[in-house]
């Protein structure tokens, strides 16, 4: 059976709320939705939530078409970034950047990225311990929590071109029995099920 990691898509960018206030724009909650009529979420049995709006409001439609409530679990937040704030797109993709090319290493006060690995993969493991294997499940997230935990579920190092391209609203889908991929980033109105 499968698990599924989802990343929220599009957010309503605004510099005065805290990045983890923030929600899904319009364009975000219509691919959420779009993704949301797709035969593989009325699949799912559980579907896990960080604790950040943005992951909420994806969680929470997808748990509609599933007829399910989500879950929210400590940890599967994404990396800490609050000691720099707001950063302008261009800034932000730089920070990013050395982020995932200095994984041992803080930039500029932010989470280290071994850190961020070491909770997410604790997070999904501690909740997969008890999961019924048989019974699929979506951790909704962030890319970068994402990315990290995709990098530790392929045994390879941490690095940015592992990240999943276009910005957000990606899934990738992994084993329950074994916890291997069995497809890559692929948009979530896209993807068409486990297989």
């Amino acid at each position: 059976m499968f698990g599924l990691y989802i990343t929220h898509p599009q957010v309503k960018i605004d510099p005065a709320v805290p990045v983890s206030k923030w929600g899904l724009s319009e364009i975000g909650t219509a691919r959420t939705h779009k993704a949301a009529d797709s035969d593989w979420v009325k699949q799912l049995r559980r579907i896990i939530s960080s604790d950040e709006t943005k992951a909420i409001e994806t969680a929470e439609i997808l748990a509609a078409a599933a007829g399910l409530t989500i879950e929210i679990v400590d940890g599967t937040h994404e990396n800490d970034r609050s000691a720099t704030g707001f950063l302008q797109p261009p800034e932000f993709e730089k920070a990013a950047d050395w982020f995932f090319a200095h994984p041992a290493e803080s930039f500029r006060g932010w989470e280290r990225a071994i850190d961020a690995q070491r909770r997410i993969v604790s997070a999904v493991t501690d909740t997969l311990a008890s999961h019924d294997p048989t019974s699929p499940i979506a951790f909704v997230g962030h890319g970068g929590v994402g990315t990290l935990l995709k990098c530790h579920l392929q045994g390879r190092s941490i690095r940015r071109d592992h990240d999943q391209p276009g910005g957000g609203g990606s899934l990738y889908c992994f084993s329950l029995a074994d916890q291997r991929l069995s497809c890559d980033w692929t948009p979530i109105e896209e993807w068409q099920g486990w297989i």
